[in-house]
């Protein structure tokens, strides 16, 4: 049979008591703090955050690789322009811009 008889002083006791009073007070103090409305929101804000952050992140690496793709079409290795490739989209370029100004003046007249 186990020994259930307590050997402390009541001083001890009553220290005992007072330590697990401050230490239940200091979680239900935090427990307060969690579930207050400002840092519910205040975590929901970060949460939203990171989260557009991440997705910025990923959509500049991602258009930052396809002006690579395209400047790459356009200019070689050396850095110089691929007049091959860049005369005919001009060229489309610029019959397009006359198409629209030419329609343009067609509307207006």
């Amino acid at each position: 049979m186990a020994d259930t008889s307590d050997t402390r002083t009541p001083a001890q006791i009553e220290a005992d008591i007072r330590r697990r009073r401050e230490v239940l007070a200091e979680t239900l103090d935090e427990i307060g703090v969690r579930v207050h409305p400002k840092t519910v929101v205040g975590d929901a804000k970060a949460k939203v955050v990171a989260n557009v952050d991440h997705t910025l992140g990923r959509a500049y690496v991602q258009v930052n690789r396809v002006i690579g793709d395209v400047r790459g079409q356009f200019v070689d290795e050396e850095g110089a322009p691929r007049l091959k490739r860049i005369v005919p989209v001009a060229l489309v370029a610029v019959g397009v811009v006359g198409l629209l100004a030419l329609n343009s003046r067609r509307r207006k007249g």
